[in-house]
């Protein structure tokens, strides 16, 4: 049977969106692992683009090791952000549960001096003050999160979230992922 295709399903209206990934990381008094990037001012959490042929998990996991030097096992996803820029176009921002690092993984941080000069924990405080606004609305839900929230820009979007199921598993080199349902009003 031939497919009938219209304009409304039309390849040229899809979106083309770029994908960024991204761990977040705390210590045990709950601050936040940043990075410093050589090439801007802003913190950044240890993340980057998903490459083509890459999950965003595997992305998530590629730049940790590429930035700080180390292995890490990622919990759940914490949000997903449509964030559209005039200046870079359409992404979607996956933020996953980095868990807290261990003293030997602290040890073992080997920055890429290329690209990263320093790391460390902060509060949301000084976060506010050193990130871009929609950066900081994004790590603020991340860390706020007990369910996957779906963000608009780093802001909320009129949707709820089923809560994770407790127990589920970490991610990291065999992703085994338990999938959430989002309803949109």
């Amino acid at each position: 049977m031939e497919q009938v295709s219209s304009e409304h399903d039309s390849p040229l209206r899809r979106a083309r969106a770029f994908a960024a990934s991204a761990a977040l990381i705390r210590n045990p008094v709950g601050d936040i692992l940043m990075v410093q990037p050589t090439y801007k001012e802003p913190l950044e959490l240890p993340g980057g683009y998903v490459e083509v042929g890459e999950s965003p998990v595997e992305a998530c996991l590629r730049e940790v090791r590429e930035e700080l030097g180390i292995e890490i096992a990622l919990g759940g996803l914490l949000v997903v952000d449509w964030a559209p820029a005039p200046s870079e176009g359409d992404k979607i921002l996956f933020a996953f549960d980095g868990g807290q690092l261990s003293a030997d993984q602290e040890a073992d941080i080997k920055l890429r001096e290329s690209e990263v000069s320093s790391w460390g924990y902060y509060p949301l405080s000084v976060i506010e003050a050193r990130t871009p606004a929609r950066l900081f609305r994004r790590i603020a839900q991340a860390a706020q999160a007990d369910s996957t929230r779906y963000l608009e820009d780093g802001g909320t979007a009129g949707v709820t979230v089923l809560p994770r199921r407790p127990g589920h598993q970490a991610l990291g080199s065999s992703v085994g992922c338990k999938a959430a349902v989002i309803f949109v009003r």
